[in-house]
């Protein structure tokens, strides 16, 4: 056991610091505070001494300099060593147990756009060298990054009067290093990307991995797997989703809640999609959501049984309401929920909700494990307009199928391969009306989708993530009734192609753009 009897705070982060300070000096520790923190303190009355009274040495260059004195550092570095001993009492020296410590936010400023020279002010400087000094010294020095570790440090010098086991030093120790690493490398990220310029198409020579776990899954795509949930070091990401109730998640649910949230992302109308196995059961977007879920639903009422549901908007009391009547759902995810909605939904106790943040989030890498490798790709975030979409056909492509269109191709982009998409404008809004997807051929997938949306097909449009290799799934459609295509073209039967299209008096467009979805 290490008994704490002096500590050195220096905080950006003032969160729970007040009630920290008074917890170690109801200890019986003294405590050392920076400037900034020693006046927080001070103003709350909370008895500190500060850092440059006990050098006798004012903060210099505007706050730049605080900490980097060897007063400071042997206090921390020094071990239980006759010499050592020697020499701390020699220069009046006061040995430090503990370091507390959060670093300025340089990730944030960061990501908010600020100018080189305030993002460079947010590089930590002394925070991170005492907390590299400190959890160096792991025999003697408690080091404390995160106002998260307050209360249960509190709690165990309670326990221990005023003492931390070996173990919780060590944890401490492992966790400042892992911060002031990942905060290197935050760092070393932002700083290569803005001094260099490359190309839109190149790949970088290396990429670093640094992922943290943030929960334990239920299992993961099948019960005899285990399954976890890493993030990155990104502020804002997918993996820091809330869950606000429902059994524990799975691999399976949050992989769908990953599609389901991408794809209602695309919209800037009330969109809602519902998700079985990452790809889309049904897709609409309203004047509302109640009329958009109602729609999407109605697209394939046996496959939604068991789906995520993705909503772009706040879930209200109405859609609430829809939902209960609906059937069994396993998910929803979205931006957030009025207190009614939670309310109503709390019937369903197994019901899962997620909550996520709506800011729209950096491009970046997808990867997919191979045996002894990484296949790394963009993000398929292709930014071409409908308006460069070049019409093939005999047949003009009114205003209104081309919106149809456009809202069928972006659904087909999460649809796996080969995907076909069947959509329909409705009064107020567009929706699927037949999905065929994950099939080995165009023809089938083009099949399975005629077959979900039956009679509905009469007056359809149709999206395909791929080119047609062969005129038959356009003859095929066109016997449905399907009245437009859009696809990338590129076959080297495009012209038979566009043929069947004109015999069956339909418009088609070439996007020039491929969405395939392995």
């Amino acid at each position: 056991m290490v008994r704490i009897k002096r500590a050195i705070i220096s905080v950006y982060n003032k969160k729970g610091i007040v009630e920290f300070a008074k917890g170690l000096i109801s200890n019986g520790v003294e405590i050392l505070a920076t400037e900034g923190t020693y006046k927080f303190l001070q103003d709350r009355r909370i008895s500190v001494l500060s850092v440059s009274e006990y050098l006798s040495y004012p903060h210099l260059l505007g706050g730049r300099v605080k900490t980097l004195h060897p007063k400071i550092y042997a206090g921390l570095l020094a071990l239980e060593e006759k010499e050592h001993r020697e020499e701390i009492r020699k220069n009046n020296i006061l040995l430090l147990n503990m370091v507390v410590v959060n670093l300025y936010p340089f990730a944030e400023k960061a990501n908010n756009r600020r100018g080189l020279r305030e993002v460079l002010e947010n590089i930590d400087i002394g925070g991170v060298s005492l907390l590299r000094a400190g959890a160096k010294n792991i025999e003697r020095v408690a080091v404390v990054s995160s106002p998260s570790q307050y209360r249960e440090i509190l709690e165990e010098m309670q326990r221990n009067k005023g003492c931390l086991s070996e173990d919780t030093i060590r944890t401490l120790a492992l966790e400042a290093f892992w911060q002031t690493s990942e905060y290197d490398r935050t760092i070393f990220k932002y700083l290569s990307t803005y001094f260099s310029s490359p190309k839109k198409e190149d790949l970088p020579e290396t990429i670093e991995l640094r992922l943290r776990k943030i929960r334990e899954l239920r299992y993961g795509e099948n019960p005899h797997q285990k399954a976890g949930l890493y993030k990155t070091s990104e502020p804002k990401t997918f993996a820091e989703i809330e869950q606000l109730q429902g059994k524990e998640l799975s691999y399976n649910n949050l992989a769908d809640a990953d599609v389901a949230y991408k794809l209602v992302k695309e919209f800037d109308r009330p969109a809602v999609a519902i998700i079985k196995h990452q790809s889309p059961a049904g897709v609409a977007v309203n004047r509302s959501l109640s009329s958009a879920f109602q729609d999407a639903l109605r697209c394939d009422e046996v496959s939604a049984f068991g789906g995520i549901v993705g909503f772009n908007r706040r879930v209200d009391e109405g859609i609430a309401r829809e939902v209960l009547k609906a059937g069994f759902l396993e998910c929803f995810i979205a931006p957030s929920y009025t207190a009614k909605a939670l309310a109503l939904l709390a019937e369903r106790k197994n019901l899962r909700l997620l909550r996520i943040d709506k800011k729209k989030q950096e491009r970046d890498w997808e990867f997919k494990r191979t045996w002894g490798g990484i296949l790394v790709q963009e993000e398929d975030e292709s930014s071409e307009s409908p308006r460069q979409w070049r019409r093939v056909s005999r047949k003009e492509v009114s205003e209104k199928e081309r919106e149809a269109l456009l809202f069928a191709w972006k659904v087909a982009k999460y649809v796996k391969s080969n995907a076909i998409v069947l959509a329909k404008r409705g009064n107020e809004g567009f929706a699927t009306v037949g999905i065929g997807g994950g099939q080995t051929s165009r023809i089938e997938a083009v099949k399975i989708a005629l077959s979900k949306a039956g009679e509905r097909a009469k007056g359809a449009v149709l999206a395909s993530d791929g080119f047609f290799p062969f005129p038959d799934s356009v003859d095929l459609a066109g016997e449905k009734g399907v009245k437009a295509i859009v696809q990338p073209g590129g076959s080297l039967r495009d012209k038979e192609v566009i043929q069947a299209v004109d015999r069956a008096k339909m418009s088609m467009l070439f996007t020039g753009v491929r969405h395939f979805k392995h």
